[in-house]
């Protein structure tokens, strides 16, 4: 099964932001629950100046992922992120639809 061309754009974008020398960090659902805004596999690839493309989830859980993302380009160390309706991050984050969701989250080398 291959992926949607959307998730390969992303993969694309990051070997060209790779190439051109911009420290990055990728992001990648690996587990849903419920509903979900975003299928397992979905890709958000982040720069060091916060420029991203794609989509783990979007509204605000994309913007605590790529504030995330930063910090794991600055520490160099992966994290496990984990956003779900009973979870008080999730609704400070605006993930209410029900769900949960894991996202991985490292630097690229």
């Amino acid at each position: 099964m291959s992926e949607p061309i959307a998730e390969l754009d992303v993969l694309k974008t990051a070997e060209r932001w790779a190439g051109e020398g911009r420290a990055l960090a990728l992001a990648t659902v690996i587990e849903t629950w419920g509903s979900a805004p975003r299928p397992t596999g979905s890709h958000l690839v982040i720069d060091a100046e916060g420029n991203f493309e794609g989509s783990v989830s979007g509204g605000c859980v994309e913007g605590a992922v790529v504030s995330e993302a930063i910090d794991v380009i600055e520490a160099g160390e992966p994290r496990m992120l984990e956003f779900g309706v009973a979870d008080e991050t999730a609704w400070r984050v605006g993930l209410s639809c029900g769900g949960r969701i894991r996202v991985y989250v490292e630097k690229v080398n």
